[in-house]
């Protein structure tokens, strides 16, 4: 996408990437998750260190299974990298698709690198898509046989893989030289939605006309030489604690580019917006470290105005410490236009270490439901299936599978609903993936080999209305299931042309004489499990029994005048018949009941169920509903004599009433200490089994509509609840406190929202301080999040 007037900056610079390429000696870096690609390396070559960037690389084979392996001119290679030296074409298809397995949730610096070196002898340079998942991701095209481009996109995973896609647009065969994939701090290049694809990286400072990346750069970002103003430079190491969760190089930053006026601002003008792109968005992060330890009469601050406007006041640069402005919000305007302008106390010029710009890309289409992606590719890989099945199987529409037709129901996931494999060679049984297809309303396998029996699971695909089977191979019968829902005209069933299957009830009967034997050798066997267990279980209540009778070094009698014993019949009046259902726990179901028609009770009967709801709440809700419960926690430590360590302590054991006020409930695993005898007694948690994807601290659903500071501040608290060390963790009064903190701010942005408050544009990224307001436009941002007591 050409959203510039002018960027043969970036392009003149790539040869240089390969060329000039500093070699230093560099204490070794952690290439963990790292994933590098040389695609089209000859599978049986070993895997290699590229001795210029240090970073390991493995074939592209394992991760896609078309496209052709091409070298380039040999006279190309001597001067590349490498992993330019092949390459990887795809002369078939229409989209082909790398599948990398990834970390989901995670964010991750996608590069593609593609060299041309007339790989394939006919000097013609192609054009192609190249597509993230679903999504269109930009447009590949050359300016030279020797000219390599690259394409790089921050992107957070969604899934525990990621589709990379070369289409071909009919201007020529699409190929790729290697992939790169690069885990980055979930922290950093935050945006409320979509993904940043890059425009420039540039060292304005360099004096070398060299490009950086690993392992000057942890996270393997390229680095541009930009030499158009003066500069200033140290041979001082800048950040070496790495402080500044961006982490820009300290090469990169022991450079700063300074105005040749002295006096006057350092404007950095990057470009003009074309007339199609004047609303194209995109993010901005300037990085600044001073590099001169100042005299106490001198100073350097500056404002920092975008296409004009005020856009983050008052900088001033920290003595060899990066700091890094950066916008929350998305820029957009009829140019590309950065000014520092130095305030009128400053008797030092501004400075600009390194700058990045990215657009914003927001993709709209939505990957297929998880489970059909799963069954499909089981199939695909049972099959061999080799027809256009790459990337995602329902999206785009007109990249969908062959043989697939998808529902497309709003905003919801795509699911597959038909399914025809017919003609298409297949041996074998039929495939157990086909059962993860629940959406199925039509299964076409007919005129293959298939052997084997019809499975059952065929009969649960509820949604399944034709199903196709003729003209295989496969013996045995139908199952009754199958045959049953046929009869009732709920399901088309065609099974002929396969000779040794028996389509009827008939043909079971042969085989009935071994039902009553099976079974009664079943009850035998089930009749002494029963006996065995009733014995073991009347020998250990025994042997409970003496122990209760010879003493126990724990007495509960000042809790004992608290219980009620009620009969069946009572509990039945209580409950009203068990009219009104609460909720389900792993312990039990739960019922609303009234004693003496005044007094509100719980009562749980046993069963092995639990369900959950799923209620979608406002931030200041769920605050709300934890401050509850905690001061419910708090009542059981502080409150109660002696005290009661719930130790059962889950959602579903939190009621909610009608005002969704939370009251904490099922005491049935608590545990009671005493507070004089010195004893102590051990006890440990007994929850139900649960699960909570780390990923979503905050649900996905609020859509971002919270305050980022009260979700610090509570993850904090939750985090502090579970220290190794119990003297570090907070009692319960404490936790109601800083509770209380985070709904305040809740409450208090919600207030400045319904005020029309202006929002937040700009961010300082700074290595000492925390949460600092500078005002209502500004705001500091912590490198790792500390106390937020320090917040002016």
């Amino acid at each position: 996408m050409e959203v510039f007037k002018h960027l043969a900056m970036v392009s003149a610079a790539l040869p240089v990437v390969f060329s000039l390429l500093v070699l230093v000696n560099v204490h070794a870096q952690d290439q963990s998750g790292f994933i590098s690609l040389d695609c089209g390396m000859p599978i049986d070559s070993q895997n290699y260190t590229e001795p210029t960037i240090k970073i390991k690389y493995i074939s592209d084979a394992h991760f896609i299974d078309t496209g052709s392996s091409m070298s380039i001119l040999p006279e190309y290679k001597p001067s590349r990298q490498q992993q330019l030296a092949y390459v990887r074409s795809f002369p078939q298809g229409m989209r082909n698709c790398y599948t990398v397995n990834v970390t989901r949730a995670t964010k991750y610096l996608i590069r593609a690198f593609f060299f041309y070196g007339n790989y394939d002898r006919q000097s013609k340079l192609p054009e192609f898509e190249l597509h993230l998942g679903p999504n269109f991701w930009d447009t590949v095209s050359f300016t030279s046989v020797t000219t390599p481009t690259f394409m790089e996109i921050i992107h957070v995973a969604s899934k525990n893989y990621l589709q990379v896609c070369l289409v071909n647009i009919g201007y020529g065969t699409p190929f790729i030289s290697s992939l790169d994939f690069r885990p980055l701090k979930n922290t950093t290049y935050v945006t409320p939605a979509g993904s940043l694809s890059l425009l420039y990286r540039l060292d304005t400072g360099s004096t070398t006309n060299l490009t950086y990346r690993f392992p000057y750069d942890v996270f393997d970002r390229l680095w541009w030489s930009y030499d158009v103003f003066a500069q200033e430079s140290t041979s001082l190491v800048v950040d070496q604690n790495a402080n500044n969760f961006f982490q820009p190089p300290s090469l990169v930053m022991r450079t700063a580019a300074t105005p040749f006026n002295a006096s006057g601002p350092l404007e950095i003008n990057l470009g003009t917006v074309s007339d199609d792109y004047a609303s194209t968005p995109y993010y901005a992060y300037m990085h600044f470290a001073e590099l001169q330890q100042l005299r106490t009469n001198e100073s350097r601050a500056f404002n920092i105005t975008f296409n004009g406007k005020m856009w983050y006041p008052s900088m001033v640069p920290q003595y060899l410490r990066s700091d890094t402005v950066y916008s929350t919000t998305a820029l957009t305007g009829s140019s590309l236009s950065f000014s520092l302008v130095p305030l009128h106390n400053s008797t030092l010029p501004p400075i600009l270490n390194a700058i990045e710009i990215y657009t914003l890309l927001e993709f709209s289409l939505t990957e297929t439901d998880q489970d059909d992606v799963d069954a499909i590719t089981s199939i695909k890989s049972r099959y061999r299936v080799t027809r256009n099945w790459q990337g995602d199987p329902c999206e785009p529409v007109e990249y969908a599978w062959a043989g697939l037709n998808c529902s497309y129901e709003g905003l919801d996931p795509p699911r597959i609903i038909s399914l025809n494999l017919s003609s298409s060679g297949l041996t074998g049984e039929i495939a157990t993936g086909i059962s993860g297809l629940t959406m199925l309303q039509s299964l076409d396998l007919s005129n293959n080999s298939l052997t084997g029996s019809v499975p059952d699971f065929l009969a649960r695909l509820s949604n399944l209305k034709e199903l196709n089977l003729k003209g295989n191979q496969l013996t045995g019968s139908i199952p009754t299931g199958l045959i049953e829902i046929s009869e009732s005209d709920l399901l088309t069933l065609s099974v002929e042309e396969n000779q040794d299957l028996c389509a009827s009830f008939s043909c079971k009967k042969k085989n009935n004489i071994l039902i009553p034997i099976l079974s009664s050798i079943g009850a035998l066997v089930l009749l002494l499990l029963v006996v065995g267990a009733i014995f073991v279980f009347l020998k250990r209540e025994k042997k409970q029994k003496i122990r209760l009778g010879s003493g126990s070094s724990f007495q509960t009698d000042s809790f004992e005048p608290q219980k009620r014993k009620f009969t069946y019949s009572e509990v039945l009046k209580i409950t009203n018949n068990f009219e009104i259902i609460l909720g389900k726990g792993g312990f039990g179901s739960v019922y609303h009941g009234l004693i003496d028609g005044t007094t509100e009770v719980a009562v749980k009967m046993l069963s092995p169920s639990s369900d959950g709801s799923e209620n979608v709440l406002s931030w200041a809700g769920r605050l709300q509903i934890a401050i509850d419960t905690a001061h419910g926690l708090e009542y059981l430590h502080n409150g109660c004599k002696p005290p009661i360590v719930h130790r059962d302590v889950k959602t579903s054991n939190i009621f909610l009433t009608g005002k969704f006020q939370a009251k904490l409930a099922d005491f049935g695993l608590s545990r009671i200490f005493p507070t004089d005898s010195g004893t102590h007694v051990s006890t440990i948690v007994a929850r139900t089994p649960g699960y909570l994807d780390p990923e979503n601290v905050v649900d996905q659903r609020l859509n971002g509509d919270f305050e980022m500071n009260s979700v610090w501040k509570a993850v904090e608290t939750a985090m502090a609840c579970v220290a190794l060390e119990s003297t570090r963790r907070p009692t319960m009064d404490e936790v109601v406190i800083e509770l209380k903190d985070c709904l305040v701010m809740e409450l208090a942005r919600t207030q400045r929202n319904n005020n029309n408050s202006p929002p937040s544009i700009v961010s300082l990224v700074d290595s000492t301080e925390a949460s600092i307001s500078l005002n209502e436009d500004t705001h500091f941002s912590p490198l790792a999040r500390k106390s937020t007591k320090s917040a002016i």
